[in-house]
């Protein structure tokens, strides 16, 4: 009796808690200046993963030298705002002329526009174990990976 009624409780739970997600990506952004807002927080989130990616890609092309703790500081960081992607897209600003290459689609699939996320989420946090290990032989496929979350997103949800 208690294992069904603690699932049932577990149940009920997650079923407010997507409830709620769902309720805050329904409800949209509500003005112009609200979806101007909420685009300008987007952009800038989105430059700081570029700031942090640019090394690690010249890195990886060999155009700057391998430095693990550099390595190790931008995958941290990427993992982190890669943890807030997620509440950075919820609102749907699809419905205002707003200036953004965000496609619409991204709303029609959130979950997956979110399971990527979670790729880069997953993939930063490879590249720091390979970085805090000074591997040096797979830090170049470590951070391919990384960069191809973030094109596997792009190419679904960038407007180009």
């Amino acid at each position: 009796m208690i294992k069904v009624l603690s699932s049932i409780v577990i149940i009920v739970l997650l079923t407010a808690v997507s409830a709620q997600k769902l309720s805050a990506h329904n409800h949209g952004v509500k003005s112009e200046k609200q979806a101007e807002n909420v685009v300008k927080f987007r952009k800038s989130l989105l430059q700081l993963v570029r700031s942090n990616m640019g090394p690690l890609g010249a890195m990886a092309k060999g155009n700057i030298p391998y430095d693990a703790g550099v390595m190790n500081v931008n995958a941290m960081r990427i993992e982190q705002l890669g943890l807030m992607m997620e509440d950075y897209f919820v609102k749907d600003t699809s419905s205002f002329d707003v200036s953004t290459k965000a496609k619409s689609e991204i709303w029609a699939n959130f979950e997956d526009f979110s399971s990527k996320a979670t790729d880069m989420v997953n993939a930063a946090t490879a590249l720091q174990e390979v970085a805090l290990e000074e591997d040096e032989g797979s830090y170049r496929s470590a951070i391919g990976k990384l960069g191809g979350t973030c094109k596997a997103c792009h190419d679904d949800y960038k407007e180009e």
